[in-house]
């Protein structure tokens, strides 16, 4: 069989490879199957076209230049698995004509070197600037907890400075479509959400007009040693919503019956909510309203 050089994460440059192979060797190699053409001049070794990382090695070198990975494929490979990975996102110059293809989504703007990083032989757009541009263009639910998970990667002490960045970025964006939306998305992150799920129920919270929980909320004893943590708490009216979601709580049942029964019993009354929640949280935000109306708390 005839052994294929290392490329980029699976992704070659045709002309390279005919100049490592020669021309007979990497004919016979596509013929084989084992490579496939994703673009012009571009290659990827088959069993490897669906991971995120030969995509995007493939679309830099379909693009060239000083093109960077940005918006939804930087996060994700910066750690924020929330970002969608259907399309890569690539940044270019205002002065190169490269347009849309398969599977590549091109973005043109100005940008710095120093705001690139390498990333396993990539260039990639930094965190605070995917961050930053998808708060302000990107669906909603996707920034805030893309947002989230970003914040939830770093010390408590960094969480403020990159907050920071990542609005002075919004600030100051050439385009400013979007601006007001991220500041107000940006507001919502915490970096404490346990899941995307969670920064769904956020931003459904705030988008009815109900008073912003506390997240991750410790229940503490008489002597002060935590218990529980509360996914959302309104600690005045000890009011809580719980998310249950599927992998967290299988097998778990019986412990979130006792779990509830004992905060219960504290003063607190207990929402749960689920994934069919999140698709038409209707009933949650019902739920909430009536909860914290026993409680005397108007929302």
């Amino acid at each position: 069989m005839i052994e294929l050089p290392p490329g980029l994460h699976g992704a070659h440059l045709r002309d390279d490879l005919r100049a490592r192979l020669g021309n007979r060797r990497l004919s016979a190699v596509i013929s084989e199957g084992r490579l496939v053409a994703v673009a012009r001049g571009v290659l990827v070794e088959r069993h490897r076209m669906l991971d995120l990382w030969t995509r995007s090695a493939a679309a830099l070198l379909q693009v060239g230049g000083r093109a960077l990975l940005t918006s939804h494929t930087a996060a994700h490979l910066l750690g924020c698995t929330a970002a969608e990975v259907g399309e890569v996102h690539v940044l270019v110059g205002y002065d190169r004509p490269v347009r849309r293809g398969r599977g590549v989504f091109v973005h043109h703007g100005l940008f710095d070197e120093q705001d690139v990083v390498e990333l396993r032989g990539l260039r990639v757009h930094t965190l605070d600037c995917a961050i930053a541009e998808l708060l302000c263009r990107a669906a909603r639910r996707t920034a805030l907890a893309c947002a989230d998970q970003a914040l939830g990667l770093m010390s408590t002490d960094d969480r403020q400075a990159f907050r920071a960045e990542v609005l002075s970025r919004i600030l100051t964006r050439r385009d400013p479509r979007g601006r007001r939306r991220g500041e107000i998305l940006l507001l919502l992150a915490t970096g404490l959400a346990e899941s995307p799920a969670e920064s769904w129920l956020m931003l459904g919270f705030f988008d009815d007009g109900l008073p912003i929980p506390r997240q991750q909320h410790p229940v503490v004893d008489v002597d002060g040693r935590e218990r529980y943590r509360l996914d959302f708490a309104w600690e005045e009216a000890r009011v809580a919503v719980e998310y249950d979601g599927y992998v967290a709580h299988l097998g778990n049942v019986d412990r979130d019956v006792a779990r509830q029964a004992d905060l219960e019993r504290r003063g607190w009354l207990v929402i749960r909510a689920d994934a069919a929640d999140i698709r038409n949280p209707a009933r949650l935000h019902r739920e909430i309203r009536r909860a914290l109306g026993r409680r005397r708390f108007a929302a």
